[in-house]
């Protein structure tokens, strides 16, 4: 008898962090409701966060981040989105875009970083890849990461924010796209989902936000990590569909704070993320991450002290890592 996958619901973990109380996950109840969640409180650990009687199934994990419901979780798929996000469709067209089936889709489907197909994403029903594509690549390689957008709100930086406080991005491009091999991005955490198996242990966030010279860069550092060392491990991500509705615009003046250093240190950053080689003996995500921090160290440390910090909190992470997860194919030591 052929054997057949596990259900979904038994392969992804939903992780949420929240300040808020959880009546925000009611909107998505037809989505989540089959899955396991993992709710990460956000900020005052004094708060208490109520949860509705039908969700208590979730974790509530106090005074973490994001990226430890990535480390405690025990699935092969993570989903992760913001609390002030909400789903951009109503009505019968939910059946047509549900989010957690599109985002699994992209991660099941495989990625071409290699070669840039001008048809977009050819696994789709109704596309291929164009006349003069590589038929040596065609096959492509696994996808780590699913990278969704948004509607409404733009994920702007502060300056942004202040220029244009009225701006809402109103279009929906029905496609998916391979981000291509040597291609940096800026990665938002608000919809994103990624394979634990591939690509986990270098969705570190780094040290932000609290008692840290920067903030609001969390996101863009884990992405930033994740790109390179999928780049040299032949892995893809992907970026597109599925969408989400991005309901609250942050203070832009609050952001203008805390990206101010980071709006500087991105001119020297990005370069060295641009410029880097791992050698081909760091064959795992665990040695590309600690080799990374290295690099980190070396290059960034003369930038200012808190790469020092950020160096050591990488190494200390893997560590923690590899502690609560056991090795896997691509993630072993």
């Amino acid at each position: 008898m052929a054997s057949t996958s596990p259900p979904l619901k038994d392969e992804l973990d939903i992780v949420i962090p929240t300040i808020r109380n959880l009546d925000f996950l009611e909107m998505w109840r037809p989505f989540f409701q089959p899955y396991h969640l993992i709710i990460v409180q956000d900020g005052d650990p004094s708060k208490t966060i109520m949860v509705p009687e039908a969700l208590i199934m979730s974790s509530i994990i106090d005074s973490a981040c994001r990226c430890f419901g990535y480390m405690i979780s025990k699935k092969k798929y993570i989903y992760t989105i913001d609390d002030d996000c909400f789903v951009s469709c109503k009505g019968s067209e939910w059946k047509r875009y549900k989010r957690i089936g599109t985002t699994h889709k992209n991660l099941l489907c495989p990625s071409t970083p290699f070669f840039f197909n001008t048809l977009y994403e050819p696994f789709r029903d109704g596309a291929d890849f164009v006349r003069g594509y590589p038929f040596s690549l065609r096959e492509g390689v696994p996808t780590a990461a699913s990278h969704g957008l948004w509607l409404n709100i733009p994920d702007y930086d502060a300056p942004t924010q202040l220029v244009k406080p009225l701006e809402r991005n109103t279009r929906y491009v029905d496609t998916v796209l391979t981000i291509p091999k040597g291609t940096l991005f800026p990665m938002c955490e608000m919809n994103l989902a990624f394979d634990r198996d591939l690509i986990g242990p270098a969705t570190y966030f780094g040290l932000m936000e609290d008692g840290q010279p920067i903030g609001r860069y969390d996101d863009m550092w884990a992405g930033w990590c994740c790109k390179v060392i999928c780049d040299h491990l032949g892995l893809g991500i992907k970026t597109g569909l599925p969408y989400i509705y991005h309901s609250k615009a942050s203070n832009p003046f609050v952001n203008l704070k805390k990206e101010y250093k980071g709006n500087f240190w991105q001119e020297e950053i990005i370069p060295f993320f641009q410029t880097l080689t791992l050698s081909k003996e760091f064959t795992s995500v665990q040695k590309c991450y600690i080799e990374l921090s290295r690099l980190v160290k070396e290059n960034l440390g003369t930038i200012d002290p808190y790469f020092l910090k950020l160096s050591e909190a990488m190494v200390t992470w893997i560590e923690a890592w590899d502690e609560l997860n056991p090795p896997t194919k691509h993630s072993s030591k």
